[in-house]
């Protein structure tokens, strides 16, 4: 693969990724959130977080199963994604909900664990998002940052159990989430002692 396609295929998924942003902003500008508006930029920004830590989580197992090594270029800008959609749902939460009233906000933490885990979700993201960049990779060694990046699993497991605290009725998404993450976390687990079983190497490209 040239630098030219690598190129290529981050700008596609960059621009693709902020898609549902402007469907949403269309909405808001037409007025078409519906008869809860708060609800409804709550309930999307919220997807969006945990279908991108999906995504992001996808990309390793997807890169080793079918010998794409290129598909490691996806993974940052999907995490950054999932950051960007978490602070947008938190941001909902804090500013259309509440007002910024942090002592109200404080009090929902306390009483509400579902507010306290995807809060949690929420700040175990922080560190991956700041951590992100190339600098910082080189800064930290590549041992510690893969180590500090496995907080992941934990953002989307704390995502999954937010949502599913938060539905009363029908949990059918919630449980959708959790069995999508069920199974990228159980492929790394079977990769670690299955090797030979769950990857493929990476086909020489014809010179």
């Amino acid at each position: 693969m040239t630098k030219q396609d690598s190129q290529f295929i981050k700008q596609a998924i960059f621009i693709n990724s902020a898609v549902p942003l402007a469907l949403l902003l269309w909405d808001w500008w037409h007025a078409q959130l519906g008869a809860n508006p708060l609800e409804y930029i709550t309930h999307t920004t919220g997807t969006l977080t945990l279908t991108f830590l999906c995504l992001s989580l996808a990309v390793t197992p997807l890169r080793k199963a079918l010998g794409l090594p290129w598909l490691g270029l996806l993974r940052r800008t999907l995490g950054l994604y999932a950051f960007f959609y978490g602070s947008l749902h938190l941001l909902a939460y804090t500013w259309f909900d509440k007002f910024f009233a942090f002592a109200v906000i404080l009090k929902d933490v306390v009483q509400r664990p579902f507010i306290a885990i995807g809060m949690l979700g929420w700040l175990v993201m922080l560190p991956l998002a700041v951590t992100s960049t190339n600098a910082m990779l080189k800064r930290l060694g590549g041992k510690r940052w893969n180590r500090l990046h496995k907080l992941a699993y934990v953002a989307a497991a704390a995502g999954v159990l937010h949502y599913y605290l938060l539905v009363k009725a029908d949990i059918t998404k919630p449980l959708a989430f959790g069995a999508v993450l069920a199974v990228l976390l159980g492929y790394r687990v079977l990769n670690k002692y299955l090797p030979a079983w769950t990857q493929r190497q990476p086909a020489r490209v014809a010179r």
